[in-house]
Order: structure tokens, then sequence, then C-alpha cells
């Protein structure tokens, strides 16, 4: 955090989504850091929705004053599910960022996508679980460039898919809860050319909430390849909300 951050001014956090982690943020996190901003990019454990959600809640509670979230892909439908119970949050940014209804899949609104590719780029891994073995997806690291990351170099996207972390298949299979954009603020961008979670299911998804839509031309990663225009965007509703 930095020591100009005014008490009264929102903490942003920011949230990852699957096959990531924190540090594709490092671009917007430091433009904000620029401008005096308090930022907290948490891990997202990546092992379901209502696990997922819960620990992202107890990291927003143990923040001081209000906060202002920010999701990811996979992230936003944390940060909706997770704001619902941290009541200290007062508004919600979704970058290129799913913004679930009330027992909604996600892997549901995927299959529906005319954008998205993903699901024929995914491998099914397994991991240990207390009383037997799950399922996990990570990105075939052959279809990772064009499926999730296709306006970075490729230099860079073999580097992400070779450190990507999976998720829990429960991601996209367990039943969204009751979604805090209902009562709060929203913002969203969506990445015009997203073939991972799909364009047309983000900017459906951000209609229904009510959010306020930038578009922006670029991959589902639009927080690393356009990281001005993101950092804009949570400026925006960092002022809205302050």
């Amino acid at each position: 955090m930095t020591a100009a951050q005014p008490p009264s001014r929102p903490t942003v956090v920011l949230v990852h989504g699957a096959f990531a982690d924190a540090s594709g943020w490092n671009d917007v996190c430091a433009i904000l850091q620029s401008k005096g901003v308090a930022v907290v990019a948490p891990a997202n454990p990546l092992r379901g929705i209502a696990f997922d959600s819960a620990y992202v809640a107890s990291v927003l509670q143990q923040i001081p004053g209000p906060v202002l979230a920010v999701g990811h892909s996979y992230g936003g439908a944390v940060i909706s599910n997770a704001a619902t119970d941290a009541t200290n949050v007062v508004g919600l940014v979704f970058v290129a960022a799913f913004a679930p209804d009330d027992g909604e899949v996600l892997g549901v609104a995927v299959g529906d996508s005319k954008d998205s590719v993903l699901n024929d780029a995914l491998v099914p891994l397994t991991f240990p679980t207390g009383d037997g073995t799950a399922t996990e997806f990570a990105i075939d690291a052959a279809k990772f460039h064009d499926a999730f990351a296709k306006d970075l170099p490729s230099e860079r996207t073999a580097v992400m898919a070779a450190t990507q972390r999976p998720v829990a298949e429960a991601a996209f299979s367990e039943a969204s809860g009751a979604p805090a954009w209902k009562t709060l603020p929203s913002w969203t961008v969506v990445a015009t050319g997203d073939t991972a979670a799909g364009a047309d299911v983000i900017r459906s998804m951000a209609e229904r909430a009510g959010a306020k839509i930038t578009e922006v031309e670029g991959s589902h990663v639009i927080m690393m390849s356009q990281p001005d225009a993101v950092a804009g965007v949570i400026l925006e509703a960092l002022a809205a909300v302050s």
C-alpha cells in the first residue's frame, strides 16, 4: 500500500482468474500505485466458486475501510460472490470477467458462447483431496497463445503457459451464489477479441448487471496487453465510489 492513501479512499483489490496468478495485474498495479492508490492483489485459490469466494471474502473483510473489488475472468464470479458477504465492498469492476447470476454455472455459460474456444484447449488433470482425487484443468501449451492471450508476444505466452495455475473443475460446475452486482455499482471492460471467456458472454452479463461498459480491443488478458485502458476504468470507478 502507499502512504499517500487517504483513509476514506477505497483500497483496490485485484483478483486474478483461472490459469493465472496475481502477477497478471503487475502493470495495472504499478499504474494505480503511481496515482497514490492502495492496492492488494491476493492469490485466488482456484479450487471452486464456494471455496474461492469464502477465501476472498475473508481477505476483503480484513482490509480496513472501503474496498473496490476488481476481478479478471473467473475472478469476476469470485468477487461478486465474495462481496455479498464482505460488507466493506463499495463497487465492482469486471475485467473480461464473468458476472454470473444466482444459480448460474460458468461452464454452461462458456459452452453457449460463439466467441470462446477455451473448451477445446483444456487438458484434464487430477489433484488429491481428503477423500480421493478431483479434476482440474490446464490450457494446452500449444493452444495457450491463440485461446488465451493472442495479442501478446508468443515468447511471453510460452512463459505464461509454463507457469499457469490449473483450476478445479468445481469452478465451472458449481452454481454461483447471490451476486453482489445486484446491490453494488459495477463497471465492465469487455475485451473485443476475448476468445477465452468469450466477448459475447462478458458483454451479455455486463448488460444484465447494469454495468457501465467500456469496450477495448484486445484478448482475454486485456489487463496485460492494455493496462492503461484497464487502469483508467478502475480509476473512473474509484472516483465514483469515493
